[in-house]
């Protein structure tokens, strides 16, 4: 299933995507968790109500990692997840869904080791579109949930195996 079928198909519903939900609330949680991890969290929240992309650059490494991984291995990993756990942490998808991103405990990304797997880590800055806004290319897949449930990094391998598994079963 696609990026785009999966948000076709309710489930996003269930993973927290709460600017369609309509769950207010829990979307200022996620603005609050999301912006702690900035160096300045009211520049940040200034930022995501004036940028008219609606995103701010924040630091992972300290709240968290994001593991980024190609289209077709990021997509099948989603699905997986999906159907492994009730509520993945945190996932991001770039313009196009070149991308996705799992957010995942800070430090993991120093350690991990995978072929056409991208850690940003400690150093690293990533462009967070707001959580109850969908502007832009960059959005969320998985909303932050505000209390700081991330995708456990084991999970995440296993579900990469189950699609890599997938993705090599599959033509083109």
């Amino acid at each position: 299933m696609r990026s785009s079928e999966y948000q076709e198909s309710g489930k996003h519903e269930q993973f927290g995507k709460h600017e369609e939900s309509g769950k207010c609330g829990e979307s200022r949680t996620a603005v609050e968790w999301l912006a702690s991890a900035a160096p300045d969290p009211e520049t940040c929240r200034w930022e995501w109500e004036r940028n008219p992309y609606g995103i701010a650059l924040l630091p992972a490494g300290r709240r968290w990692d994001v593991l980024i991984l190609p289209r077709r291995l990021g997509q099948a990993t989603f699905e997986v997840l999906g159907l492994l756990l009730d509520r993945p942490g945190p996932v991001l998808a770039d313009f196009g869904d070149a991308r996705l991103g799992f957010f995942v405990p800070a430090g993991t990304a120093s350690r991990w080791l995978g072929t056409g797997v991208r850690g940003a880590g400690r150093g690293t800055w990533i462009v967070v579109p707001h959580p109850g806004r969908a502007l832009g290319g960059t959005r969320w897949l998985v909303v932050p949930d505000g209390r700081g449930t991330l995708t456990d990094p084991a999970v995440l391998e296993l579900a990469m195996h189950e699609a890599a598994a997938r993705v090599a079963g599959q033509p083109g």
